[in-house]
This record gives structure tokens, C-alpha cells and sequence, in this order.
């Protein structure tokens, strides 16, 4: 049978690959018609009917586009409608979801020392979570309290708050900040989904049929689509935070995520004032500057909770008690945990990279997988091969690995 950590490895990969191109996709083409609806010349009468129109170059050619407020003398049959971009990055994130947190649950998921959850609830409360989450959200812009956009940008914000500081209370700092982007990301692609779509197709319909369109529909669209143009930036961060510590292992990694929030308004509010010639806002980038500063300074206060299991639980009970664990125990000891330990002692580092400690049972035995597929079944680590790890003691990692798993 083929390695089956190698091969959850690569379609892991494989998912993330098709996120990221999409993410690609969706941002961009968000950015560029936010960009473009801004700047447009509505101070001209065109003879077209068109409600503002902007020349613009790119590839060596010119366009000229025009933005309709009302039907063109006739209707193209190939309009395009910008959609799959925010789907397929929704269906691939969450994919990727299933794949790294619910069926590594117990690795990234969980963590005992901030909430004792069985699996089966940790999962319950992440998909409970994101459903919550579109459903409060699209209740209160429907409500008379979302007819004050700026009103409900504001308890939108105290909502992200809340949900920042519940899900570090309820899971691993690592899957807490993820599940705040994955909350936001699951709002904005709804946004597309049930209500920008649908809309757009009634004014379309109304359009084709000579009716005039009701105005609230454009408005609505509007709303949405203004709220996800400022969560963009926050819901990136969040994604990529899993890959640093200092952002997601800190004590006040719900603080920290609060504050990437205003970031995003901040440095939103410059780009789209900038596009409408409303002038450079430079002191937005002050205060992103200031917020980027506050986020550093909250990142030093203790990287890790103190009361740590130090003997292993749960799913690692296997490794500890597999075949050859006292070995590869020795063995990471003297070619890992210099680097992997909350003082290394590797000249230059400050904190265990990646926030991966290797110092006690528990610790060895919990990041299994990791040392299985970076060590033993690559050479990924340690890097360039600095501790001067044998190919034996590599060896002795996939035994081992291979013993508590029956592979």
C-alpha cells in the first residue's frame, strides 16, 4: 500500500495549491472592479447612456470601459458573471478544512489544556460556528439596525471580537485564528452565493424583460459587496497565520486577530480613496503601522500555557508506546530539541521554529507525523541537515512511525 501520510500530504498540498489559486482569483477580480467602479468618470454625459466610463492600459492595449446603471439598447447574450472565483475558494478551503483540522483533530484541533472536547464536538462546534456565522450576519443587514452602514460595521466588528476570543477558548491557537478567517471567509462567499448573485439576476431579468429595476437590490449588493471588500485583507492574515507562532501561540492571539481586523479597514480605506481621486490618505499607514506594532508587542507576552501534559494522551498514546519510541525519543533529543524547545539553544533562535517543541514524551509523541514525513521520510529537517542526522536514525523514525500505525 502506498504511504498513506505521504499521500494525505500531497493531497493536502494538492487542495491548498487549488485555494490559493483561486483565493487569487476571487481577491483579484474583487480588487480590480472595486478599483474600477471608483474611478470611473461619472462627471460625463455619454452619448451611450452609461452612468461613468475610464480608459485604461494594460498588455500592450487599451480599453475603454463603461458601467450601466440601466439596460444597454440591447442586452449581450455573453454577459459574464463573476462567480466561480468565490465559490471554488470556499469549496476548496473548506476542503482543506476537513482535511487538516477534522481528520487531524487531534493534532491541531484539540487542545486538552484549553478545552477538553472529544473530536466529534470540536468538529460540531466549527461547522455549528460558520453556519452561525452567515445567519446572525445576514439577519442583522436585513434588519432596520443594518440601514446605517456604519452602525453595523461597528457591531459586525464587537461580533468578530467575540468570536476571536471564543474560538481561543475553545480550540488549539492554531485552529482558533484559522476557524475566525474560515467564519469570515464562509460571510463573504455567502454574500456572493445568496445574496449578489440572486440580486443581480432579478436586475438582469428585470432589464431583458423592459422593467425598470427596483433600486434596493443594487443597493443591498452594494452593502455586501463593500463589506467584503474590507474583510479581504483580515481573512489572508488569519490563513496565513498558522505558519507563525508569535501570531497564534500567544496568550492574546484573540487580541491580536481583533486588531488585523482594523488593519484591514486601514489599509482598505487608503486604496479606495486613492481610486476614487478622493486623495492619499497617508495616515492610514500610520495607523496600520501603530496596530502592526500593538500585534508585535502582545505576540512577546508567553508563547505557550503552562500547564502541558508530560506524559502523552489521546491519539499519541500510540507513538509513545509503538516500537522503537525510546529510540527515536534519543534521537530527537540530540538532533532536534537544541532548536525545538521553548530556550534553544541554537545560537540566532528565540523561540522553537515554527512553535514545534521537542522536549518531553508527550511533545515527541504528539508531532509524530511531522517528524515522520520531515524527518524520516524526507530530509526536509533538521534543515540542511545541521545536527548531521544519520540515514539509520532516519531510518529507525519511519519504523517506528510505521509500527504505531500498522503501515
Amino acid at each position: 500500500m502506498y504511504d498513506l501520510a505521504a499521500l494525505s500530504s500531497w493531497l493536502e498540498f494538492a487542495v491548498r495549491w487549488v485555494h490559493v489559486i483561486t483565493g487569487i482569483a476571487w481577491i483579484g477580480s474583487s480588487f480590480y472592479f472595486i478599483a474600477l467602479d471608483l474611478g470611473l468618470h461619472r462627471d460625463r454625459n455619454l452619448a451611450s447612456g452609461a452612468d461613468g466610463e475610464e480608459w485604461q492600459v494594460h498588455g500592450g492595449g487599451f480599453y475603454h470601459v463603461q458601467k450601466y446603471l440601466v439596460a444597454p439598447k440591447e442586452m449581450p447574450d455573453d454577459l459574464i458573471w463573476f462567480k466561480w472565483e468565490s465559490y471554488s475558494t470556499w469549496l476548496s478551503g473548506f476542503a482543506l478544512l476537513i482535511l487538516v483540522y477534522y481528520l487531524g483533530a487531534e493534532f491541531y484541533l484539540v487542545d486538552p489544556a484549553v478545552a477538553d472536547l472529544a473530536i466529534w464536538q470540536a468538529v460540531a462546534i466549527s461547522l455549528a460556528s460558520l453556519g452561525f456565522g452567515w445567519v446572525a450576519y445576514d439577519q442583522l443587514c436585513k434588519s432596520r439596525f443594518g440601514d446605517d452602514n456604519t452602525r453595523l460595521m461597528v457591531l459586525l466588528y464587537v461580533i468578530l471580537v467575540a468570536m476571536a476570543y471564543f474560538y481561543t477558548s475553545v480550540f488549539s491557537g492554531r485552529a482558533a485564528l484559522l476557524h475566525l478567517g474560515a467564519f469570515t471567509a464562509t460571510i463573504m462567499s455567502a454574500n456572493v452565493f445568496f445574496t449578489i448573485m440572486p440580486n443581480q439576476r432579478i436586475v438582469v431579468a428585470d432589464l431583458k424583460a423592459g422593467r425598470t429595476p427596483d433600486a434596493k437590490y443594487g443597493k443591498i449588493a452594494k452593502q455586501r459587496s463593500t463589506h467584503n471588500n474590507y474583510l479581504t485583507l483580515p481573512v489572508i492574515f488569519l490563513m496565513l497565520s498558522n505558519h507563525y507562532p508569535l501570531a497564534f501561540a500567544s496568550e492574546m492571539n484573540w487580541l491580536i486577530a481583533s486588531l488585523v481586523f482594523l488593519m484591514g479597514v486601514t489599509i482598505r480605506h487608503y486604496f479606495n480613496c486613492m481610486h476614487a481621486r478622493k486623495g492619499s490618505k497617508h495616515w492610514t499607514w500610520l495607523a496600520t503601522a501603530l496596530l502592526f506594532l500593538a500585534i508585535i508587542w502582545l505576540s512577546t507576552a508567553p508563547m505557550f500555557r503552562a500547564a502541558e501534559p508530560q506524559e502523552a494522551q489521546g491519539a499519541a498514546v500510540q507513538f509513545a508506546q509503538a516500537e522503537g519510541f525510546g529510540e527515536v525519543q534519543d534521537i530527537v533529543m540530540g538532533r532536534c530539541s537544541m532548536c525545538h524547545a521553548a530556550e534553544p539553544a541554537w545560537e540566532g533562535l528565540h523561540w522553537a521554529p515554527k512553535g514545534v517543541r521537542l522536549e518531553t514524551e508527550h511533545q515527541i509523541a504528539n508531532s509524530a507525523k511531522q517528524i515522520y514525513l520531515q524527518a524520516g521520510l524526507t530530509h526536509a529537517m533538521p534543515p540542511a541537515n545541521l545536527s548531521y542526522m544519520e540515514p539509520e536514525e532516519r531510518a529507525r523514525i519511519v519504523a517506528w512511525y510505521r509500527a504505531a500505525t500498522g503501515g
